[in-house]
């Protein structure tokens, strides 16, 4: 099934956003599967957020980017629906993010992924090109029900 991306619309206004849409990709997700409910929306309520809508205002996807709108970015939850997926709209997700006025101009604009370089790679994203000076704090199993509450 082809589909025309212009019949599509993204948005950053929050009000428009399903949080059951949201929680319900992201909390199966290799990245994030099982986060809290409670969690998922703090992350939602201190991100710049982009919701991908159809022509009936049916949220299709969304992304979300930790900044401070100045000098650092990060970009994360990214996704479209699977039966809409191979169509375009990530690129179009991608392309709005990385115009958008306000995250011009940063020093680091970082993501993870573990499938999806090649789209990343189309809009300026490539590998650290010294990751030795990149360090993290990355705890096994941070939503496992024994560590937090849902």
């Amino acid at each position: 099934m082809a589909v025309n991306t212009h019949n599509f619309t993204i948005s950053t206004d929050k009000s428009k956003l399903n949080f059951n849409v949201i929680y319900n990709f992201i909390a199966n997700s290799y990245w994030a599967k099982g986060i809290p409910k409670s969690v998922m929306q703090k992350a939602i309520d201190n991100s710049m957020c982009f919701g991908v809508y159809s022509a009936h205002n049916e949220q299709v996807g969304f992304a979300r980017v930790v900044t401070d709108n100045a000098t650092f970015a990060y970009l994360a939850d990214v996704f479209i629906a699977p039966d809409l997926q191979g169509n375009g709209l990530s690129k179009l997700l991608v392309k709005t993010i990385v115009e958008h006025p306000d995250l011009q101009g940063l020093r680091r604009f970082l993501l993870a992924t573990s499938d999806a370089h090649g789209l990343y790679a189309q809009y300026g994203f490539k590998p650290i090109d010294n990751p030795a000076i990149l360090m993290q704090i990355n705890p096994e199993n941070v939503y496992d029900k024994n560590n937090s509450e849902t």
